[in-house]
């Protein structure tokens, strides 16, 4: 575990950018917090480091949004509006792995999401956030090894 003190959006956006390029070649981010935390904002850095360009949409309302990277493909998913895990059939989650998934409210999924590799948990912390980095598998606990802000 490692918790990290962000001042702004710029530091979310370093961290971001530091875990897009120490990242392994598949990984799973699970996203926690709540509304306005920068859940997007810290997704948002982590693709753009790792070279997509155009418009980044929150996929707030499309629920997923998938981008193609120098080597595969990632996925972005926001479930705050899911009811029920079971929605997600219709989205075809299982029909091809992607290179990195970051998940936003991952536990409106629960069941339907692959394991996740990292969990960063974003909360208030006087003016800024606090991140709390969680790794979950072997590939997650050395990325974490990797993390340095």
């Amino acid at each position: 575990m490692m918790r990290l003190d962000l001042e702004n959006d710029e530091a979310t956006e370093r961290l971001g950018q530091v875990l897009a390029v120490t990242r392994p070649n598949s990984a799973v981010v699970y996203l926690h917090g709540a509304l306005g935390m920068g859940k997007s904002t810290l997704a948002r850095a982590i693709l753009r480091k790792l070279g997509v360009q155009g418009p980044i949409r929150s996929p707030s309302y499309t629920l997923l949004e998938r981008y193609p990277l120098s080597e595969g493909e990632a996925w972005h998913l926001d479930l705050y509006r899911i009811a029920d895990a079971g929605e997600l059939d219709f989205l075809g989650l299982d029909e091809v792995a992607a290179d990195l998934w970051l998940v936003e409210w991952p536990e409106h999924g629960e069941g339907f999401l692959p394991a996740a590799d990292l969990r960063i948990s974003l909360s208030q912390s006087g003016t800024g956030r606090a991140a709390v980095l969680c790794a979950d598998s072997e590939a997650g606990a050395e990325w974490l090894t990797k993390v340095s802000i």
